[in-house]
């Protein structure tokens, strides 16, 4: 689960994300942590789960959209070697 506020910062600005899209990306965030061994170490999750609060922040909030940047994220960890 992510640990969200109900706010979030755009440009120094305070916005509020929707209950859905927090839903969404909580979603997000277990569906894509499944495919790493024993469900993702903490600095995994918090890699993909930063990648979805900024696409969040961004505008991005339904499942298709916050689903592409997550497994992109995924990508770049397992690119990574992590």
């Amino acid at each position: 689960m992510l640990a969200l506020t109900s706010h979030a910062y755009r440009l120094g600005v305070m916005i509020e994300l929707s209950e859905r899209t927090k839903a969404n990306m909580d979603v997000v965030l277990e569906e894509t942590c499944r495919q790493l061994p024993h469900g993702g170490d903490h600095d995994s999750r918090r890699f993909i789960a930063e990648r979805l609060i900024e696409a969040a922040q961004s505008g991005h909030s339904t499942l298709g959209e916050l689903g592409i940047i997550a497994r992109r994220a995924l990508a770049e960890l397992k690119g990574k070697g992590r």
